[in-house]
């Protein structure tokens, strides 16, 4: 009765810290623990089945060892699939020759026989498996104790029960995980959507500019920004700015390109009163003035190359020393710089630091020019078209086919903003509530002679109504079109006046009249 009592109470105690356990990993350590101390085995081990269900892992040994479940070289597959207990000598394992078992024969010290047992829930799911390694034991007189069968009763039951929370949790993981990347994938699209305003473009391009800019706005990183003239590097850069963390800041613009060397510093720094002849009052420097916010250098390549050193140490320790200060200054600013220099030739040439390079381009960004974005074209025109209605009260409705197929053609050295320029004149020439037609584009007008249109035969430049220079196989029809366009853009000059319209020509009116008859062109043009 005696005995009975003292197992009672040592199992009840074995049960309480079992249960007390606060993670799977501390049950299976405490439960071969116990096991080692009650029933005389030498070392034990639990082998878990891994997420995938097809391996089991030893996590107490120094190396964990791996045993995949369809190796039927080692014995653990046999009895996972048999569901089934079996003892082996170690002889028989030496003869496996697996160096899974040899490990853990050489960490059982000195065992000469292992027990191998499934262990299973009520529905017959495997959690892992027992493994108890001992000196001549008779495996019988072990496992047929109740003190044995219930501690096992316990450990599948709690090892069931931290599964099952541990999948809980996982689960919230990933809802919580799923739910916060929908908030962030549609807070990304809707910043993508302001960002389109006034970055405007269908491209892939310029949808993947869209996204560099919403994730360098999430960041505190210095940001560069590089493409050719017009191509929008200051849109960029305000991008950044509006959709950071510093939005309610400063954006602070410093054109490096356009302010003397001799005044670039005095403009970063400031300087304090008296600091030279001429400083009658202190002056704050860009860079106080731009704490808290955004400090956008713009065309940086130009930046002369002793403040190229000093901006560098500003942007190390953002302590800075207004000219003629005794005391150094703190501002706390992101930076985004931008330019159209090829900064890796200037730094080839000695032109720009190495350095500062690495400093400013720790989240880099490169705009491509409207070349090589076609697809921007046509929203890019009927924006400018929208804006110049908004601005000025009037204009074109928008822009013809015709018209579209004759920008393709050109190169656009100046990038957007010669666009711009290109419709902002061409809504100047165009009747208010018509289509901007080929003629109202003016590109010869604009166009430099080496880069006006993408022609195969260099300075070529189409002209309005005419097909393209390779595309010509007829001279008379290229000549009549040419002719017909003429007096089509002279008809809508004057509102469709005939007697105008040759007059301005110095033709007859009735030639006029026999030109538009023969070239199909009508009297609204």
């Amino acid at each position: 009765m005696g005995r009975m009592q003292m197992e009672l109470h040592t199992g009840i105690e074995l049960a309480v810290d079992l249960i007390r356990q606060p993670d799977r990993t501390a049950l299976l350590a405490s439960a071969t623990a116990h096991m080692e101390r009650l029933f005389g085995i030498t070392r034990g081990w639990l082998l878990e089945l891994d997420a995938s269900g097809r391996a089991l892992i030893c996590p107490r040994l120094d190396a964990a060892l791996r045993f995949e479940c369809d190796d039927f070289s080692h014995p653990f597959s046999h009895v996972l699939r048999e569901a089934q207990p079996r003892a082996l000598s170690s002889a028989s394992c030496a003869r496996l020759d697996h160096a899974g078992l040899t490990a853990l024969f050489e960490a059982s010290r000195g065992a000469d026989s292992i027990w191998i047992q499934p262990l299973m829930q009520d529905d017959k799911r495997t959690l892992g498996i027992l493994v108890l390694c001992g000196q001549d034991p008779v495996w019988d007189a072990v496992i047929g104790q109740p003190l044995f069968e219930g501690m096992l009763a316990v450990l599948v039951h709690q090892w069931a029960a931290h599964l099952e929370r541990d999948d809980r949790v996982w689960q919230q993981r990933l809802l919580s995980r799923s739910l916060n990347s929908m908030k962030d994938t549609e807070s990304e699209r809707q910043k993508n959507a302001l960002l389109a305003e006034s970055l405007v473009g269908p491209s892939t391009a310029m949808e993947d500019l869209r996204g560099q800019i919403i994730r360098a706005a999430g960041s505190q990183l210095s940001v560069l920004v590089q493409g050719e003239t017009g191509c929008g590097k200051d849109l960029v850069a305000r991008g950044i700015h509006e959709f950071s963390d510093r939005k309610d800041g400063p954006f602070v613009v410093v054109n490096c390109a356009a302010i003397p060397d001799s005044l670039l510093e005095n403009e970063l720094f400031g300087h304090t009163k008296g600091a030279f002849s001429g400083a009658d009052a202190a002056k704050e420097g860009l860079l106080a003035q731009a704490d808290g916010g955004t400090l956008f250098l713009d065309e940086i390549g130009d930046m002369p190359m002793a403040l190229q050193s000093k901006l560098l140490r500003v942007l190390e320790t953002r302590q800075f020393r207004p000219l003629g200060a005794r005391e150094e200054m703190h501002s706390n600013f992101r930076l985004v710089a931008a330019t159209h220099q090829p900064l890796q030739i200037r730094i080839q040439d000695g032109e720009f630091r190495r350095d500062l390079f690495y400093r400013l381009s720790q989240f880099p960004i490169r705009v491509l020019p409207l070349r090589d974005r076609p697809e921007d074209l046509e929203l890019l025109c009927r924006h400018f078209i929208h804006g110049f209605r908004e601005r000025e009260g009037n204009g074109p409705l928008g822009i013809s086919s015709h018209a579209l197929e004759y920008l393709k053609q050109y190169g656009f050295p100046g990038n957007v903003r010669e666009l711009r320029n290109v419709i902002e004149f061409a809504c100047l020439q165009t009747p208010e509530h018509e289509d901007i037609q080929v003629e109202d584009l003016r590109l010869d007008m604009m166009a430099t002679q080496e880069t006006a249109v993408a022609e195969p035969e260099a300075g070529y430049i189409p002209q309005p109504g005419v097909p393209a220079m390779h595309e010509i196989d007829d001279l008379r029809a290229a000549s009549q079109a040419f002719e017909a366009a003429i007096i089509s853009a002279r008809l809508r000059q004057f509102r469709g006046n005939r007697a105008q319209a040759a007059e301005s020509l110095g033709l007859p009116k009735r030639t006029l009249a026999h030109k538009c008859q023969k070239f199909n062109v009508s009297e609204a043009g």
